[in-house]
């Protein structure tokens, strides 16, 4: 036994001995939330003037900045376009891993694309990018971190979108893209790979302008998010002057309260199966990243049923939230996508992207064994695996 239970169970005794002065605590402040999201919903001058006071306290500030749609607005998808092609993209990676004989990584990219109403099975495709010697290493020498792994696989899967979609002619049909997760791209603007970041993020950048001037739309599908961006803008309006407080980033009156409690209450859901919610703009540290028509906006979506609400949140960038009628088709796309899936929604087109993209332990050893060979014929010499991984992979070894 290597986990000390009792000390363990004594914690457990502790949380909940203490349970129900926290769910006393979070229903408080629930409520608080409802009345300032209700008593703020059309006060959206006050809104966004409340935000940009509290950039000059809070340079990093992150919430949700209300556009021209009341707070509590909501509806219903519009009708299913005709002839869209929907592409939808995910990846999956091997880190490099110091403790192997070979150091290799792996970016593997799964895409498929489907004309809605062609009768045409999917089109899939996969793209399998092997990292080795020079890859695996940043422009400083530094060698390449998961997170620069993965910022080098978010990039592939945007670009893999805007691939595929550059081989059909917009104004003959609307062209959908979406990926998972945010569009904002996640990495390090500072230290060993602040260049590597910078390198990536202007190519980024490049992708979606492609995308914006020949019309495609395109998103990012948050799955049963966490953020608290529109809680963080009610927060502010609790605050008072917060252009006076100080430490504004460590203020959080209604800690606790989510964004995806508030849009999606079991008890009272504030968007019905299939609506989704105001589209707001994300403000950010990032904003200065994307800009124009770049612009991350956000709207939150129910994708589940009734009694059962699933609220997720889409982003999409500023060409698709000042254009109705993009805005619509994709808010339709993707609540027939999630319908797809049954009792658990999720755009069923990204689950096959994601069963395309995902790299298996077996496909991972036999890469390995592959590359172990062909530098052995080649005369190359191949490192010993080191004696801790050989310690873990010793055979009734099953714990982590």
């Amino acid at each position: 036994m290597t986990i000390d239970f009792q000390q363990v169970y004594e914690k457990i005794r502790e949380i909940g001995a203490t349970a129900q002065q926290r769910k006393k605590t979070l229903e408080e402040r629930r409520m608080t939330a409802l009345r300032l999201f209700y008593e703020h919903a059309n006060n959206l001058d006050g809104l966004r003037y409340k935000v940009e006071t509290a950039k000059t306290a809070d340079p990093a500030l992150r919430c949700a900045l209300p556009l021209n749609e009341p707070l509590d607005f909501h509806a219903l998808p519009p009708a299913l376009p005709l002839n869209a092609v929907l592409i939808a993209a995910d990846g999956s990676q091997i880190n490099p891993d110091r403790h192997s004989s070979i150091q290799f990584g792996l970016i593997n990219v799964g895409a498929i694309i489907l004309r809605l109403n062609s009768g045409a099975a999917p089109q899939i495709f996969t793209d399998s990018d092997l990292l080795f010697d020079e890859q695996l290493t940043t422009a400083s020498g530094a060698p390449l971190s998961e997170g620069m792994v993965a910022l080098m696989r978010d990039l592939r899967e945007r670009s893999k979108l805007d691939e595929l979609a550059a081989s059909f002619a917009v104004d003959e049909t609307p062209i959908i893209t979406f990926t998972d997760g945010p569009i904002e791209l996640w990495g390090s603007a500072s230290g060993e790979d602040a260049a590597a970041f910078a390198e990536s993020l202007s190519k980024y950048r490049t992708v979606l302008s492609r995308l914006q001037t020949r019309g495609v739309v395109t998103a990012g599908y948050v799955d049963k998010p966490a953020a608290d961006l529109v809680i963080r803008l009610l927060e502010l309006m609790a605050i008072g002057d917060v252009a006076q407080v100080e430490n504004l980033r460590n203020i959080h009156p209604l800690r606790g309260v989510s964004d995806r409690w508030l849009f999606g209450n079991r008890k009272n859901p504030m968007l019905a199966p299939g609506e989704r919610s105001a589209v707001f703009a994300l403000q950010a540290k990032s904003e200065k990243d994307y800009k124009g028509v770049l612009a991350i906006h956000f709207f939150y979506l129910n994708a589940g049923t009734q009694g059962r609400p699933w609220p997720v949140r889409v982003e999409i960038p500023k060409w698709v939230a000042d254009d109705p009628q993009k805005l619509g088709q994709l808010h339709a796309v993707l609540v027939s996508q999630c319908r797809m899936m049954g009792a658990k929604p999720y755009p069923y087109l990204l689950h096959r992207a994601h069963e395309t993209a995902v790299v298996s332990f077996e496909e991972k050893n036999q890469i390995e064994q592959l590359l172990s060979m062909e530098l052995r014929r080649a005369g190359e010499d191949t490192d010993d695996g080191s004696y801790k991984q050989s310690a873990k992979d010793l055979p009734g070894r099953t714990h982590f």
